[in-house]
């Protein structure tokens, strides 16, 4: 995870007696005189890193109101859900081996803030792009393994056992059609080509024959992070939700097509990768082929939606927003 020094917590900061009294004794158990060292962090929001100089304990800092954040009342919305998040999925066992960050405190008058505790580890993203460059391919299965294993718990834990309102999948798309179409990046024949195949998937029986599950709701590769061995570590739980566990497996897979095929040109790249992520993720059903074909059935949809939120994005340059589009319908014409 790249980090920015930018110096130390003044002592008249009201974060740095926040963190020394209500934060610094869950970790050490110690709030004697505290020297906190500041880090950026890449995030949507402001994060930060704060470093005790006298213990070396690290916490992470997120504010949901800030200069670019400025509405106070969807701030605390969102620290409420996020906070909420981590808790509800701790409690259902998911700490230790598979590791959702452990919320450490919150403070609505201090721009929205939520404290959680600090992972060491190597982000997807960083695995995805070392094999890309390094051909370092081993520890990406490996690390694909780890995430399948992960998330396949994260689901069926939480399994309720009613049916998935695939609608609301389907109003995503709407979605992010209408982003695109405000950019100029789609026009209307193309805007309605891309409505006739999401309703080409509603009319699919398969989509709407598991069950719900609580996902991640943001499972991008910034969002996972690994440690030893099988370890895996997740964090940004804001979007969590109930929903079809495709929501993130299809993420998952949309995002190695992206990287792979940004990176080197080739829409077939990441093939390999996905196949066995979306093959081990189905291994931790009764039935691993049933699952397997389950899965594999409705990926392309999500694929599909994946490249197009993607596309929408301000840092995408022209030419490959429109591969990006281009690949979305070929996955979407699957149905």
């Amino acid at each position: 995870m790249s980090k920015v020094y930018l110096g130390r917590l003044p002592q008249s900061d009201p974060m740095h007696n926040y963190l020394q009294h209500n934060i610094q004794p869950q970790i050490s158990g110690d709030s004697g005189d505290s020297t906190y060292r500041v880090f950026g962090l890449n995030g949507s929001n402001d994060v930060y890193m704060y470093e005790d100089r006298n213990t070396g304990s690290k916490v992470i800092g997120k504010f949901f109101l800030s200069a670019r954040k400025r509405n106070a009342d969807k701030a605390a919305t969102r620290l409420t859900r996020e906070f909420d998040n981590l808790c509800m999925m701790r409690n259902y066992g998911m700490t230790g081996h598979h590791h959702v960050v452990r919320p450490l405190g919150r403070h609505y008058a201090m721009n929205a803030l939520l404290v959680t505790e600090y992972s060491d580890g190597q982000l997807l993203s960083e695995v995805i792009t070392d094999a890309i460059r390094n051909g370092d391919h081993g520890k990406l299965y490996y690390k694909l393994t780890a995430l399948a294993y992960f998330l396949s718990s994260f689901h069926n834990r939480t399994a309720n056992g009613e049916g998935v309102a695939f609608h609301e999948d389907c109003d995503y798309m709407d979605s992010l059609i209408d982003k695109l179409r405000e950019q100029w990046a789609t026009g209307g024949d193309e805007a309605q080509e891309l409505y006739w195949l999401r309703d080409q998937w509603r009319n699919q029986p398969r989509m709407w024959q598991d069950q719900q599950v609580m996902v991640h709701g943001d499972a991008t590769p910034e969002n996972f992070m690994f440690g030893n061995g099988l370890e895996v570590i997740a964090f940004d739980l804001e979007r969590a939700k109930r929903a079809d566990r495709m929501f993130d497996t299809g993420r998952i897979a949309g995002e190695l097509k992206h990287f792979f095929m940004r990176a080197t040109g080739d829409r077939n790249a990441a093939d390999p990768f996905i196949g066995h992520f979306l093959w081990e993720y189905a291994c931790h059903f009764p039935d691993r082929e049933n699952a397997f074909r389950a899965i594999t059935g409705r990926a392309p949809f999500y694929i599909g939606i994946t490249l197009l939120r993607i596309a929408r994005n301000s840092w995408i340059d022209a030419a490959y927003r429109r591969r990006l589009i281009d690949e979305a319908k070929e996955c979407l014409r699957r149905f």
